[in-house]
């Protein structure tokens, strides 16, 4: 990257994020910001009061004749497939018919010339119910059979014979909570009519191509009738990756139906009833280790509360199990992974998706072992870890990029952990009740998409005759600075500054078929493509070079913001609009597809990831064991991102995963009553994270590192990873509760684990 050092704004350049400024100021363009035209209608979906329920009668002309209202839709009035099931599962009815599977699933939808008449319009309707039996929680599901899919198990070795054999063995259960998305801006979307009964689809969503094709298949149109448009959202954090589907569907056949602009968007407390979670999880194993903790085998069974249908939750249980090693090498292990249908909403993607619940169970394995044998957790965590000679996972991936051993060396001595653990301990034994713990945790994190077909990206890049650059790719900006590491690649290989190169919309009509920014893969694979349609362009103009002023390919040299050409110099601007002079083609597009990727379900075995992303963490707690209240005060971080194209945002990233997985580990604590609805569905009832809750001293390093695989720019993947980092302060609370302490670790649950003073 030596001659990019000129240009500004080019890979490893720590700039802001493309939209700083209009965040800050409030000019950020939202759905919800989008000038709605005057004869527009707003939509209200009328939700279910059962968790499971036959719908005996609905008399629903009230509804259509009150105020305001110009359409009311139901099951019967689709189209085309009453179905926005993410994996064509057909469990997933954009509205009701015949039938309740959760308390807050859709029923009808009301579309009136406000928001507020709809509502009120909604409210009119008579519906009978016969109420059946509703399934609840994980246990009654396993009691009563009910899974959404069937079983998968991963294994390596003899897990249940080297149980028989070990010298110690114990056995344990983990209950770990769910977690709601609390994206800052809710679900929306925006539904224009255009000529021949096509739509045009404003929408706050991860996959853009997805929601184009369930407003398609609701409609009963094909897909070209149908163009999705994101700019940006407002957080997503797997939210919005299946779950704007049904918003939009039903937007967009009000706008069919009526002629008129459709408006959907949810307010805070439908959001939370009405859409997905990360999934609760419920663990058990049995693990053999010798006297130095080393575990030589283990058996574990993951089960997960799905909801009422499948939606993504296979590929989700499926990554926990890929995960359920973490960076520790076991050559005895069974992983078995349950799905359980339940009469909730459907459960979905959330960061991490399914990994931070298989890391979960296994951290608490290796805190259960050194416990049993008085050791520091520590100690035992570096003893299991892969190494050169034992490094291939229970999936049948070899691990080839193993760094956790210097990562974790490296932290435990910048972070001081044994003075301070020492510390600690006498502090402990000095005070009756206030404790603390510590504890460092690693990851050890795959990336790519473990379902193949999904490992694709394109991207469209026009070169304009005044040397200016517009880009277009598959990619969604959630916050989380995609678009402006993308553009950055592109200022790159163009070798020209960034302030030339214009970030647009997400739009299927210029890039088809995009997989959902999700998985972490996002700048991986649109960056990449990216870069390939920009190393075209600059092919094509060396070519035209060497033809045009007929000179050796050696003697065409692309410098910051300017060409050399044999002994002339041209600027960007100049060179570009020749090219342009002589018939040129300025545009090109790019297409990447993720190498080495290969997974058989049927047998547990293959290489789901490309690379794997790793990290460590130490976190200090203090507790006060007479009321439950726990405070971070302390946290270090190394993380892995091989060479950053950008460490202010990857910084950020780091910051705002922990801080998010903190909330999922500590006080984000979901609540179904004993009618199956939801009580923790706004801010007043569901506590996230806030500033309050960023310990004092927070240190973060970018591990100096490179990626071993033919990534973009030798970089690695930031999104998800840092996560899984809060692990360690669960684990640090765990050390002062040695307890039963389930997950949120929230003042009651330590309580409970802390038990009554002596």
């Amino acid at each position: 990257m030596s001659n990019n050092a000129s240009i500004n704004g080019g890979v490893g350049s720590g700039i802001s994020h493309d939209s700083t400024k209009k965040h800050a100021n409030g000019t950020a363009v939202y759905v919800d910001d989008i000038r709605v035209p005057e004869n527009a209608l707003h939509l209200y979906a009328f939700p279910s009061p059962h968790a499971h329920a036959e719908i005996t009668a609905m008399d629903l002309s009230e509804v259509e004749s009150a105020d305001g209202v110009a359409l009311v839709l139901t099951a019967d009035d689709i189209t085309g497939m009453n179905d926005v099931s993410p994996t064509h599962s057909g469990d997933d009815p954009l509205l009701a018919d015949g039938k309740v599977m959760f308390q807050g699933q859709a029923i009808f939808a009301v579309a009136a010339d406000s928001l507020n008449q709809a509502r009120a319009a909604a409210q009119l309707a008579k519906i009978s119910f016969k109420p059946l039996p509703a399934i609840l929680s994980i246990n009654e599901a396993l009691a009563q059979d009910s899974f959404v899919f069937t079983p998968q198990v991963m294994a390596q070795g003899d897990a249940e014979g080297e149980l028989k054999n070990a010298k110690n063995t114990l056995s344990g259960k983990l209950n770990i909570g769910g977690q709601d998305h609390f994206y800052l801006e809710g679900q929306a979307s925006l539904v224009i009519p255009q000529e021949d009964g096509d739509v045009l689809v404003h929408c706050s969503t991860q996959h853009p191509s997805e929601v184009q094709t369930h407003v398609a298949q609701v409609l009963g149109v094909e897909r070209n009738a149908v163009t999705v448009e994101v700019r940006r959202m407002g957080g997503g954090f797997g939210g919005k990756e299946t779950q704007a589907s049904p918003w939009a569907a039903l937007a967009a056949m009000t706008a069919q139906k009526t002629g008129r602009p459709a408006k959907m968007r949810l307010v805070r407390d439908d959001d939370m009833i009405m859409t997905g979670k990360r999934h609760p999880f419920q663990i058990s194993y049995e693990v053999g280790f010798d006297d130095a903790g080393i575990v030589t085998a283990l058996d574990m069974t993951l089960v997960s509360d799905c909801g009422h249908s499948l939606d993504l939750s296979r590929a989700i249980n499926d990554r926990a199990l890929f995960h359920a090693d973490n960076c520790y090498y076991i050559p005895n292990m069974r992983v078995t992974g349950l799905k359980c249908r339940t009469n909730k909403v459907s459960n979905t993607a959330f960061r991490g998706f399914g990994a931070p619940q298989g890391m979960m169970a296994i951290e608490e394995v290796m805190d259960q072992v050194a416990q049993k044998l008085g050791k520091d957790p520590l100690a035992v965590r570096q003893a299991n870890l892969y190494n050169a000679s034992n490094n291939t996972t229970h999936y049948g991936m070899v691990v080839e990029d193993n760094v956790a051993p210097e990562i974790i060396a490296q932290l435990k001595t910048a972070s001081n952990y044994d003075k301070r653990r020492a510390e600690i301990e006498e502090f402990n034994a000095n005070n009756e009740f206030v404790k603390k713990g510590i504890a460092l945790t690693p990851l050890k994190f795959g990336i790519s998409f473990t379902t193949k077909f999904l490992n694709q990206a394109g991207a469209l890049i026009h070169i304009y005759a005044d040397g200016s650059v517009q880009l277009n790719h598959g990619g969604t900006e959630m916050g989380q600075g995609l678009f402006t590491k993308v553009a950055q690649i592109v200022a790159n290989t163009l070798n020209i500054d960034l302030e030339h190169i214009k970030i647009t919309a997400t739009n299927t009509g210029k890039v088809p078929n995009t997989s959902p920014t999700a998985a972490s893969s996002g700048t991986d694979m649109n960056g990449m493509a990216a870069k390939l349609a920009a190393e075209k362009l600059i092919d094509r103009l060396r070519q035209f070079a060497i033809e045009h002023y007929g000179v050796a390919e050696g003697d065409v040299k692309f410098l910051p913001n300017r060409v050399k050409v044999g002994k002339q110099t041209f600027s960007f601007k100049e060179f570009v609009n020749a090219a342009y002079m002589e018939r040129i083609q300025l545009s090109a597009t790019g297409f990447y597809a993720t190498p080495k990727i290969n997974f058989d379900p049927e047998t547990g075995k293959g290489r789901p990831f490309l690379y794997f992303s790793y990290g460590a963490s130490v976190s200090e707690v203090e507790v006060d064991t007479l009321t439950g209240e726990a405070e971070v005060v302390r946290v270090d971080i190394l993380h892995d991102v091989g060479r950053s194209l950008n460490p202010t945002i990857d910084l950020g990233q780091i910051e705002g995963g922990f801080i998010q997985g903190v909330g999922w580990l500590t006080n984000e604590e979901l609540f179904w009553n004993d009618d199956g609805a939801l009580a923790t569905h706004a801010p007043s009832t569901y506590k996230i994270p806030t500033m309050g809750d960023r310990p004092d001293i927070f240190n973060i390093t970018l591990f100096d590192n490179e990626n071993m695989e033919d990534t973009v720019y030798k970089s690695k993947a930031v999104g998800e990873p840092p996560f899984m980092l809060a692990i360690s302060t669960y684990r640090a609370i765990w050390q002062v509760t040695k307890g039963n302490l389930d997950a949120p670790a929230t003042p009651e649950a330590i309580l409970k684990a802390c038990g009554e003073p002596s």
